[in-house]
């Protein structure tokens, strides 16, 4: 494997090896390979259509829902791996969680948006539900905004409250790894600002791999960056290092917005 995609960390939350997907006869994911160290914010950056979300849902099977696609290469998950057919993928699904460029509220009440998982996941008690709905909107910096309000329709909250929200819900199951596909992409600065702080209070206690157009933000938050253009992965490496002394010409002329 190339220096440009090895980065120095003494442990690995994700292997990904020569990992190619295709839509049909088009080739959307080509040879990617590298590794994500845990409680890290990895940025995922590139151009639109260069591969990023489609590669972010591949961590946790997304792309299993749609028509025509195939999968091969390796993605291990503390050595399990992700593309056997016989994984449980609801169980891998609790382990890596997601998180969506638009938020998805439910139209229930605050409360049951964040016990939805749990509740799923077979949790019924009553008291482990409210401490656990507490403890999620508590790490999703959202519970003095709502605790007196919990039983009120999700769908009242602003943009950013509902991204928090769904930030919330995806925690609540205690996930190790959360994934965010342009979470700030459809909020205003204010509410991104907000979500930008939060990841970095999540990182302590999770793995975040973050899809994210905005060069700015991904210097922001992010621990390391892999840049993705025409399904490839082109570098990957420590996010101040990319972005102050980029290994190859085309990641330098696209954080420079010469391209992109």
């Amino acid at each position: 494997m190339s220096d440009r995609f090895i980065i120095e960390h003494d442990e690995w939350v994700i292997a990904v090896t020569e990992l190619n997907l295709f839509y049909h006869q088009l080739q959307a994911l080509d040879a990617i390979s590298f590794k994500i160290p845990p409680h890290q914010v990895t940025a995922l950056i590139g151009p639109s259509g260069c591969g990023k979300s489609t590669f972010l849902r591949c961590l946790n099977r997304m792309n299993d829902a749609l028509d025509g696609v195939s999968v091969t290469g390796s993605i291990s998950y503390r050595g399990l791996e992700i593309n056997n057919p016989l994984l449980d993928v609801i169980g891998l699904r609790r382990s890596i969680g997601m998180v969506f460029q638009r938020p998805t509220p439910f139209p229930k009440s605050i409360f049951e948006n964040v016990a939805y998982g749990l509740r799923i996941h077979g949790i019924k008690n009553k008291q482990e539900l409210q401490d656990r709905v507490e403890e999620s909107l508590r790490q999703a910096a959202l519970w003095d905004e709502v605790k007196d309000k919990l039983h009120a329709t999700a769908l009242a909250l602003s943009g950013g409250q509902h991204q928090r929200l769904c930030i919330a819900r995806a925690i609540a199951v205690k996930p190790e790894i959360v994934l965010m596909d342009e979470p700030c992409s459809a909020l205003d600065p204010r509410s991104t600002k907000k979500v930008e702080e939060l990841i970095q209070k999540l990182r302590s206690q999770y793995t975040i791999v973050i899809v994210t157009h905005n060069m700015q933000q991904a210097a922001r938050i992010s621990d390391c960056a892999a840049f993705f253009y025409e399904g490839r992965l082109v570098e990957y490496n420590f996010t101040d290092k990319m972005f102050t002394n980029p290994a190859i010409n085309a990641t330098e002329d696209y954080i420079t917005g010469r391209f992109g």
